[in-house]
């Protein structure tokens, strides 16, 4: 299994920015994907890291708003089968954030938490143009926060 991922992190690199937009996207829905190797790499590679950033940001939101989107649905069942979330922690989220609006979206990246904000946004109907505007701000300065510790890093 390993080789695949390997090899699929490899082509994804080798796809440049669609490879960064593919990669956040996988990320940010309910797969389980490692989007900063590739976003790192590229950018260690002479990618635009301003381009760079923003495809990460953009697929990466388009990728948590599928968790959205299955909270809309309202299925129980395929939230706790699919992204392994369990019905007590999207309702212990529905508390927390109820009377916090859409905006709370932008902790979606946070690991752990962030799959269950944006399930229970949508099982709570926030506004989806605030829940996207939000995601993708918060996703953004994750992504900008990466760069920003790998050019430390590097330089």
């Amino acid at each position: 299994m390993d080789a695949f991922v390997d090899s699929f992190v490899q082509i994804l690199i080798q796809w440049g920015y669609a490879g960064i937009f593919l990669s956040a996207l996988l990320a940010g829905s309910i797969l389980p994907f490692s989007s900063e190797l590739v976003l790192a790499a590229l950018v260690g590679m002479g990618l635009n890291p301003t381009w760079a950033l923003l495809c990460a940001a953009t697929g990466n939101t388009i990728g948590g708003l599928t968790c959205y989107s299955m909270g809309l649905l309202g299925k129980v069942e395929w939230i706790e089968k699919y992204l392994k979330v369990e019905r007590a922690k999207v309702e212990r989220m529905q508390r927390f954030l109820h009377g916090r609006g859409a905006l709370m979206a932008f902790f979606a990246f946070l690991p752990f938490v962030g799959e269950a904000i944006a399930v229970a946004l949508g099982f709570m109907r926030a506004n989806p143009w605030l829940v996207t505007l939000s995601m993708f701000a918060g996703k953004l300065a994750r992504y900008a926060c990466l760069l920003w510790a790998f050019d430390a890093v590097i330089n």
